[in-house]
């Protein structure tokens, strides 16, 4: 059971990411999925996730409008694009599974698989 994050690295502010998440060893269709992020010197923080069953979403006020998380059961990975991005969206950022609901909280019972995460840096 793993997931692979990919699709980080150095962008100008202003500019897109899109990373991606692909599961091995288990479906991703029956968990909601998250997307968590983690500065430098700052507590790991959810900013997307998606419920499984009806797809809906929810984003940190921070990203609303900028980040959109999808996700593809087919080839079981989770994406997140990232669009007009700026300097204090700079961190690794982790997808992982959740077999309750979607929530960017982490709580107990939640969010029991985790990528090894991928740094996106904005900086011109």
């Amino acid at each position: 059971v793993q997931l692979q994050a990919s699709g980080g690295g150095l962008v100008q502010p202003g500019g897109s990411l899109r990373l991606s998440c692909a599961a091995s060893g288990f479906p991703l269709d029956y968990y909601s999925l998250g997307w968590f992020r983690q500065a430098p010197g700052k507590e790991r923080e959810g900013v997307a996730c998606m419920n499984s069953n009806d797809g809906s979403t929810d984003y940190a006020d921070s990203v609303k409008g900028r980040l959109t998380i999808s996700r593809d059961n087919a080839d079981d990975t989770v994406y997140l694009q990232m669009n007009s991005l700026r300097p204090e969206d700079t961190a690794v950022y982790y997808c992982a599974t959740d077999p309750l609901f979607c929530t960017l909280v982490n709580r107990t019972g939640h969010y029991d698989y985790w990528g090894q995460g991928t740094l996106v840096t904005v900086s011109s």
